[in-house]
């Protein structure tokens, strides 16, 4: 259940633990060398955090820690022109899964695999309108938008999997 409180003092260090976590899970899949092939496919780790947030604090503290970790990340551990493609990403992939997270069809699972499609499709237009739809781009919509389909709902579902673990355990206990 979403907090109630606005800015106590036990909201906002949870937030920043939270926060922290996630930052440190983007560090941590920079460092993994995970290469199928295809560049551009991750695994998503923050997103872990974000969907767990988004369940369990709700939608403004998801977008807020979403926002303030893509920029960290990319400031300290990335291009600085990457920040546009990261936070075009995020916004639209949490405001798609906590659309349907509202909608109430959809378990954890769905949500976040469709967040994580949405991740990708929504990078890919980014990449689209900065190269000005040129050629190349209607090549990589035809060839390379499936595969980043695919790797996305195959890191929402991962995701998923670690962050109902996780909600799941610390509801418990």
């Amino acid at each position: 259940m979403p907090s109630q409180g606005r800015g106590n003092a036990k909201d906002i260090s949870i937030l920043g633990m939270l926060l922290a976590l996630a930052v440190l899970a983007g560090y941590v899949e920079m460092l993994l060398p995970v290469n199928i092939g295809f560049p551009g496919v991750k695994l998503g780790l923050a997103n872990v955090v974000i969907l767990y947030v988004l369940y369990d604090r709700g939608m403004k503290s998801a977008l807020l820690i979403s926002l303030i970790r893509t920029f960290i990340i990319a400031v300290l551990f990335a291009a600085p022109g990457m920040l546009v493609f990261s936070f075009f990403g995020a916004a639209v992939s949490l405001a798609f899964m906590n659309k349907l997270k509202k909608d109430g069809r959809f378990s954890i699972y769905g949500v976040s695999a469709a967040g994580g499609v949405a991740h990708n499709i929504t990078q890919f237009m980014m990449a689209m309108l900065i190269s000005g739809g040129a050629q190349a781009a209607e090549y990589m919509f035809m060839f390379y938008l499936p595969i980043l389909s695919i790797a996305g709902e195959a890191a929402g579902l991962i995701n998923a999997l670690i962050a109902d673990n996780v909600y799941k355990r610390l509801k418990r206990g």
